[in-house]
């Protein structure tokens, strides 16, 4: 199964309350640190959300 790799790359300081909470339940705490997640629905309309604060890659 694919997984997509997802990158905290601006800060949340200043962003809408529920990009925060979203940006969190990725599991991203601190800028540049990376998660891998599995490529689901979920987990793609999370990132679309927060598309402005993460930079996603996929992975095989």
């Amino acid at each position: 199964m694919a997984n997509l790799k997802i990158t905290l790359v601006k800060s949340t300081i200043g962003a809408v309350p529920k990009h925060k909470k979203t940006v969190e339940a990725l599991g991203l705490r601190k800028l540049n640190k990376t998660v891998v997640l599995p490529d689901n629905a979920a987990t793609r309309g999370m990132v679309q959300q927060v598309r402005h604060l993460v930079k996603v890659e996929e992975e095989a």
